[in-house]
């Protein structure tokens, strides 16, 4: 199992654990998630979710080692597609959600959290979408909830550049609603979405709906996301980008 599945009083708890692969995003993991939240969704006692990361960090970002074995940009394309699908799951789930973020929330982490209602960081926790720097884009919701929830000139800044924020910088501009001390991530975030389970169920659900009809225009960019990114997996960059991030120097990107 590569997702923990707990209840604290009327919250969930989902956990990655691939500790020892920094809790990136396979196939697998997403497909595990994806079935938590539809058993949740249906369970009346549960009135919120926290989505935490064990080991190091809450998650590395997607499964490398998956992308790497992808030989049509096809396989990659249906791999980001699913990554999408469950983050819309779980953004469109009735039942609020509390990220708990500690050490890092990198590429498809941040992409998770960003797809939670709100999110918690321990402070010197370090988001951002790196993909940048691997000669591609973000392709799971990254380029389209960043800048609906951040300034867009910081949001672009992120894409742009693929150099991360800490968590006390992702407070000051909005991408984090609390900052914990170290070691404090789940607590607050539990305390958080304790606060949510006291809610009227009904009204938590339609204020969820009435939040997201305001950007009601964002599965028809995350589509378009997913094409740009899919055309980008079959460039010498993003070649060059991986092989560059495996032998730890900067990438020689050349335009093609």
């Amino acid at each position: 199992m590569q997702l923990d599945v707990e209840r604290v009083g009327r919250v969930a708890v989902l956990t990655l654990n691939r500790p020892d692969r920094l809790n990136a995003l396979s196939t697998a993991t997403v497909d595990e998630l994806d079935a938590a939240l539809s058993t949740l969704s249906h369970d009346d006692a549960v009135r919120a979710l926290v989505i935490a990361g064990n080991g190091r960090g809450f998650c590395a970002g997607a499964d490398l080692a998956e992308i790497e074995s992808f030989k049509v940009a096809n396989e990659f394309h249906r791999f980001v597609g699913r990554l999408t699908e469950v983050f819309a799951h779980l953004q469109h789930l009735p039942k609020p959600s509390v990220a708990a973020v500690h050490g890092f929330a990198l590429g498809g982490g941040l992409e998770l959290a960003l797809a939670c209602d709100l999110r918690v960081a321990e402070r010197g926790a370090k988001l951002g979408l790196p993909e940048m720097k691997l000669g591609v884009l973000p392709g799971a919701g990254g380029t389209q909830r960043l800048p609906r929830l951040i300034p867009a000139g910081i949001a672009r800044q992120l894409i742009l550049t693929g150099d991360p924020i800490d968590a006390e910088r992702g407070y000051q501009v909005g991408l984090v609603n609390e900052v914990a001390d170290q070691g404090q991530a789940l607590p607050v975030a539990l305390r958080l979405a304790g606060t949510l389970a006291e809610g009227a169920p009904l009204a938590l659900a339609a204020g969820k709906r009435l939040i997201d009809s305001i950007t009601a225009e964002l599965d028809a960019g995350i589509g378009f996301e997913r094409e740009t990114v899919s055309t980008l997996f079959t460039s010498e960059d993003r070649a060059e980008g991986l092989r560059a991030f495996r032998e730890r120097r900067p990438g020689d990107f050349r335009g093609a």
